[in-house]
């Protein structure tokens, strides 16, 4: 492998990383909370059986339209700070989403007031949430990480250029597993109880997921081409690497 080809990355002291971090958290505690409501999508018109598949709208879950972001967010991660960055993030998510449930399961069994009407409203939602979390942490742990192993692989292997391929390729891995991984143990929480939901659920999650990628790439494009001008470390690594590639006369 040519020196010019080899990844560069910033190093983590950037004023920019703690704020991509709060967001990827913000993104996936939210996420956890929405998923809890199942949808269906196009329910009205949208019927017809393809093998065991059988289709009556599309379904989902309350967190389809947010969850890609942290997909975004961690592509963004992946590429200009690294895998390590990366691991770092996802350890604060995790903690970050077990003390939410922690914290929603001591709220659940506290005594309620005489006067609190809502207190099995705020059980069914938040007393899901345990199997959501549980569900969401494997599958993030699993899908992100993959997702930023593979960005980076493919970055040591291209450099700067092919950002669109690194992109797209980590997706479609990172998002398959996590999808999958997260509807296996999320599906009876919200309701799903039929092989074809389940089925319909996890290549609706994934095509869904992997589609918004690809639709928000010019922003990610932005973002990373923002953040390797911004980043002084990104850019005296680049330079440097540039100039141990030009051969000596």
């Amino acid at each position: 492998m040519s020196a010019v080809n080899k990844a560069v990355f910033a190093r983590l002291s950037s004023p920019y990383f703690p704020i991509l971090t709060a967001l990827f958290v913000g993104v996936m505690l939210i996420s956890n909370i929405a998923a809890t409501k199942a949808v269906v999508l196009f329910g009205d018109w949208l019927h017809f059986d393809l093998g065991p598949l059988h289709v009556n709208g599309l379904v989902t879950d309350g967190a389809f339209f947010l969850f890609p972001l942290s997909y975004v967010i961690g592509d963004v991660i992946s590429e200009v700070y690294g895998f390590r960055a990366m691991r770092r993030t996802i350890a604060a998510g995790f903690a970050v989403i077990l003390l939410a449930s922690l914290c929603f399961w001591i709220a659940i069994k506290l005594p309620a007031a005489d006067f609190y009407d809502n207190q099995s409203g705020f059980e069914g939602v938040l007393g899901s949430v345990p199997q959501i979390v549980a569900a969401g942490l494997a599958g993030y742990v699993v899908g992100e990480l993959l997702n930023s192993l593979v960005l980076v692989k493919m970055k040591e292997r291209a450099g700067e250029r092919r950002l669109w391929a690194r992109l797209i390729g980590s997706t479609v891995v990172g998002e398959f597993f996590d999808t999958l991984v997260f509807c296996s143990i999320a599906a009876t929480a919200i309701g799903i109880a039929t092989w074809s939901d389940f089925i319909n659920y996890v290549v609706i999650g994934f095509v869904w997921k992997t589609l918004v990628e690809v639709v928000v790439m010019p922003l990610t494009y932005a973002v990373v081409g923002y953040l390797k001008r911004a980043e002084p470390s990104y850019r005296e690594a680049l330079e440097a690497q540039q100039q141990s590639s030009v051969p000596v006369p």
